[in-house]
């Protein structure tokens, strides 16, 4: 593993995972514990879609696809640490959580290929 592949995969997947920890902080002040991951998620996708954009430079489907996985991993991982155990969330997987761990996959996947599109079109 490369210096490179393991701050995209492990510094990005840790930082952006703790924004999202932060923010649903936050929120728990504003909105019903319930629906607190739905008002985070946008600024998730928003946050994820620029370190996708601007720090991870590579256009490969299969590097792409392995920050994905660690992305999720981890916030798998983390959610379960610091969210499950910690807080006693006895209630913490809902839809929300699906959505989220399935965007935290696919965002960093589809931002390789649409670089690589881009790319693609650069050259012609």
């Amino acid at each position: 593993m490369t210096k490179k592949f393991l701050k995209d995969s492990l510094l990005w997947g840790f930082v952006l995972w703790f924004i999202g920890y932060v923010l649903g902080f936050v929120f728990f002040a504003l909105v019903p514990a319930t629906v607190i991951g739905w008002y985070v998620m946008p600024f998730g996708i928003i946050i994820t879609l620029f370190v996708a954009f601007k720090f991870i430079k590579s256009t490969s489907w299969p590097y792409c696809l392995k920050v994905g996985v660690i992305w999720t991993i981890l916030a798998m991982i983390l959610d379960y640490i610091f969210i499950v155990q910690l807080l006693n969330s006895t209630s913490y997987y809902k839809l929300d959580v699906y959505v989220y761990y399935g965007l935290t996959l696919v965002l960093p996947v589809v931002v390789g290929w649409y670089k690589r599109i881009g790319a693609t079109n650069d050259r012609s």
